[in-house]
């Protein structure tokens, strides 16, 4: 865009929270941002939001497609020469090794257009059922637990405004003032009738918003947040706090709930998790009071072996609480990317279909064969999740060919270095992206893509809202979109049904393949989505374009007023427990806890280019008490290692109170000698594939050279 100043409305393409911005172009390389007043962030931004348009003009900017030489260097090509290279490999791969021997990997901040066309292209362009996405790392388990209790996984069932006339809030497991900071405008009210709870292992900076009375920190030991759940959960049952008419009503199974926490009595549970038995019956009982309540879980208690369990335990206590579709009241979960909840309602999941539709399910495949209009046959079944995905490249059976949309898998995958090792075993790697991320320098071949200003499409954030996301500015002329690549290919490929490059055509027929799914798209088109961006209004009266949001209806901001989405129409209570002991290891090592920093946004590969974001913020901290910084003879501020079986990372230390003595932390942001997932494990929940992020056992010293140093002096 040049000449006169233009104004465009579109929203931040950073978290689920998907602030309100508008992007006003002055000139060539000039695009400056405001706040846009919006009910998730009501004007605000974080440093994040502020400083996105740099990156618009970055110098690091890919421009044009390049092929890595036999010399490992990447040098320019065509683009017509690019795509005839991918079709011959993409041919000769499933000719030498059968179609799943090529896979995609998709991303939690693709646009829903791209999202969907991407689970089709993997489909039906490339025959695969090999297809996953980096949802499976954020919201897999609880996505699982919702589906389980209530028949259907949408983050927040309710507008994040009616957060605001809460009395109390629990949030466990996420440090939102840090990941979203406009999100804490909404916990104000629990606040100031000193009803905010926080689980969390450190005293986060959302920890500390419950300080001067206005709420309470719960700082259970790692890995015991499912004990702790239970342990308020036996109170609510014993002590006469369950809503029986609404257990009643509205829910079964209760009974096998009831005698499942029968033995997590509150000072069983003080002896597991460090939590007094005294401040588990006081949550317990400021639950249960009117005024109204809502539970809230993030990563930090589903990235877990056990995640989906926990989230389950969480969902029981709400649920005997009456929480969940009463007025003033709910349970959600906060999705953390950017489109975390549409990108994971279209099709990259390895087992789903658009609508949120399961991929075994018969009508649901008939359905959505006859929007592609293809035989139901052509598409493959089920797929593998991302972990085990991820753990066959390069092997016997697995994948050879991989393209990789929306990800930096070297950074963000568990176990990194044996996924670094996978993707150097492929015989062809094709990166999808605008910068060149860690993953995509592996790359034989990356494609130059646009940048979130530059593109048309919509975005669902953590509501179930979905948006419009609109081209600001111009980009440049080597770059393409996703839907343009696909599109080309396909023609390549000569694949059956059409693929458009046009947003608004695949967002037309997205809402075709979701008709009568859990998440139902059919009634929602670019120009109704167009007035409410404009404030416009909509049929609703600007109540927002929530799915489900079928053809002829005003869309649903809250789920569960009158039933949940099992036939039945009940949410359903599932007994859980600890799979084995949940006692710390005595191991003589700590428990590494990950996750994000204020600065930093998923493998950092585009705040790590913003020079403000990495002044404050440039190099791998570990955050460790000072007791046990003590003990390891570790000063602040001293280069320490951080080691385990699996690798060694280098960090400087940072000596906190804020965090408990058994346990340390590092952000996943940084690569190479400061990745934090050269350290996780590989094992995933056995219901969501979702890997155990949050707990590895780890041991600290002091960096061997800066021994040395002293040992020289």
């Amino acid at each position: 865009m040049c000449g006169s100043a233009s104004a465009t409305a579109t929203h931040c393409p950073y978290c689920a929270l998907q602030c309100a911005m508008t992007l006003t172009s002055t000139g060539p390389e000039s695009v400056e941002v405001s706040g846009r007043d919006f009910p998730t962030n009501r004007g605000g931004l974080c440093r994040k939001g502020w400083t996105s348009t740099e990156l618009l003009k970055h110098p690091d900017r890919v421009r044009e497609p390049l092929l890595k030489d036999d010399d490992g260097v990447h040098r320019p090509i065509s683009w017509d020469y690019a795509l005839e290279i991918i079709r011959d490999r993409v041919l000769a791969t499933r000719s030498r090794h059968g179609a799943d021997a090529v896979g995609v990997f998709g991303g939690g901040g693709l646009t829903n257009e791209k999202a969907y066309l991407l689970g089709k292209f993997a489909r039906l362009a490339l025959g695969t059922s090999r297809i996953d996405y980096n949802g499976r790392f954020c919201m897999s388990s609880a996505a699982a637990a919702g589906n389980r209790a209530f028949g259907v996984d949408r983050g927040l069932p309710f507008p994040l405004a009616d957060l605001g006339s809460a009395r109390t809030i629990l949030l466990l497991g996420s440090n939102t003032a840090d990941t979203m900071p406009p999100f804490v405008q909404h916990l104000q009210g629990a606040r100031d009738a000193g009803g905010l709870i926080v689980v969390d292992p450190r005293r986060s900076a959302t920890a500390e918003l419950t300080s001067e009375g206005r709420g309470r920190h719960l700082q259970p030991a790692p890995k015991t947040d499912l004990a702790l759940l239970l342990g308020i959960t036996h109170v609510v049952i014993m002590d006469g706090l369950a809503d029986r008419a609404y257990v009643e009503g509205r829910t079964r199974g209760y009974d096998a709930v009831a005698r499942s926490v029968t033995p997590w009595w509150p000072e069983r549970v003080q002896a597991i998790t460090g939590v007094s038995a005294q401040l588990i019956r006081e949550t317990a009982h400021r639950l249960a009071e009117p005024g109204g309540t809502y539970i809230l879980t993030g990563r930090g208690v589903e990235q877990h072996a056990n995640g989906t369990d926990t989230a389950t335990a969480a969902i029981n206590l709400a649920l005997l609480l009456g929480l969940p579709g009463t007025a003033g009241s709910g349970y959600g979960t906060l999705t953390g990317q950017g489109n975390g909840q549409g990108g994971r309602e279209h099709g990259q999941k390895a087992d789903q279909l658009p609508g949120y539709r399961k991929i075994t399910d018969p009508a649901a495949r008939a359905h959505v064969a006859g929007v592609w209009r293809v035989p139901e046959s052509l598409i493959p079944g089920p797929g593998v999740p991302a972990v085990e995905l991820l753990a066959s490249l390069g092997r016997p059976g697995g994948v050879r060919c991989l393209f990789v949309h929306g990800a930096n898998v070297v950074v963000s995958a568990p176990n990194a270095s044996t996924v670094l090792e996978g993707l150097r075993a492929l015989d062809f790697l094709v990166v999808c992206d605008f910068f060149l991320s860690e993953t995509a320098a592996e790359a034989d071949l990356v494609l130059p893509v646009l940048q979130w200003a530059e593109e048309e499409g919509t975005m669902t954030n953590l509501e179930g809202r979905i948006l419009r996301r609109r081209a600001a500015v111009t980009p440049p002329p080597g770059a393409r979109s996703e839907l343009w690549i696909m599109a080309r290919l396909a023609e390549l490929l000569e694949a059956p049904s059409s693929f458009s490059d046009d947003p608004e055509t695949v967002f037309t027929e997205l809402r075709a393949a979701s008709a009568g799914g859990l998440a139902d798209y059919s009634g929602v088109d670019y120009a109704m989505l167009d007035r409410e961006l404009l404030d416009e209004g909509l049929p609703n009266g600007g109540a927002g374009a929530y799915w489900p949001y079928p053809a002829g209806s005003n869309g649903t901001p809250r789920l569960f007023l009158d039933r949940f989405a099992h036939p039945d129409g009940r949410a359903v209570l599932h007994p859980v427990a600890p799979s084995s002991s949940v006692s710390v290891p005595s191991d003589g090592r700590l428990a590494l806890a990950t996750g994000r920093l204020l600065e930093h946004y998923q493998s950092g590969t585009q705040t790590r280019r913003v020079g403000d974001l990495l002044a404050t913020s440039n190099a791998q901290v570990l955050q460790i008490h000072p007791v046990t910084a003590a003990g390891l003879g570790i000063a602040d501020g001293a280069e320490v290692e951080v080691s385990n079986e699996r690798g060694t990372v280098f960090a400087r230390a940072e000596l906190s109170g804020a965090i408990r003595p058994d346990t340390v932390f590092l952000s996943f942001h940084f690569p190479g000698a400061g990745n934090a997932n050269v350290l996780t494990s590989s094992e995933t929940d056995p219901v969501s594939g979702m890997p155990e992020f949050k707990t590895t056992r780890v041991s600290v010293r002091v960096h061997r050279s800066a021994e040395i140093e002293a040992v020289a002096v």
